[in-house]
């Protein structure tokens, strides 16, 4: 399993809490600290929008995203999905700058953006969600669940 850009780690936590290993990647040396040494999880420091993709070549059972958009690697992301692999990607959608940050546009996904990149990955969508949620806090979010065909 692949949490890309983990940043505290709860969902790598979650993963390894249910006997799953799981590489945890994110930039911040700090939050990737606070889960050295826990059982199941591997870490690994990388800069995920520099020039030179740092997982080529690697493939996931599965991946989770949450709360990070970098567009120019989606595809990338998308690939290191094995057969039979489940991603879970969800973060901010358009309109999140009423709410907060994020509130760039290079970092808010457009209306049915996911569901339109997984589709062009030749991916199956289990689930997907976008629009307003009020929990954690009021934002506006997009979700999809998908798996890559054996």
């Amino acid at each position: 399993m692949l949490d890309l850009a983990c940043g505290s780690g709860r969902h790598t936590r979650l993963l390894a809490g249910q006997n799953l290993a799981v590489l945890a990647v994110d930039r911040n040396k700090e939050a990737l600290f606070a889960l050295a040494g826990v059982p199941g999880i591997e870490t690994a420091c990388l800069d995920l929008e520099g020039d030179d993709w740092p997982l080529a070549g690697q493939r996931f059972a599965g991946i989770v995203v949450t709360n990070y958009l970098w567009r120019p690697r989606l595809p990338d992301v998308l690939a290191m999905l094995a057969p039979g692999g489940v991603l879970i990607y969800e973060t901010f959608m358009l309109g999140n700058a009423v709410y907060g940050k994020p509130s760039s546009p290079d970092f808010l996904l457009l209306p049915g953006e996911l569901r339109a990149l997984t589709a062009a990955a030749d991916l199956r969508e289990i689930a997907f969600a976008e629009g307003y949620a009020d929990t954690p806090k009021p934002c506006m979010r997009q979700a999809i669940v998908a798996v890559r065909p054996i």
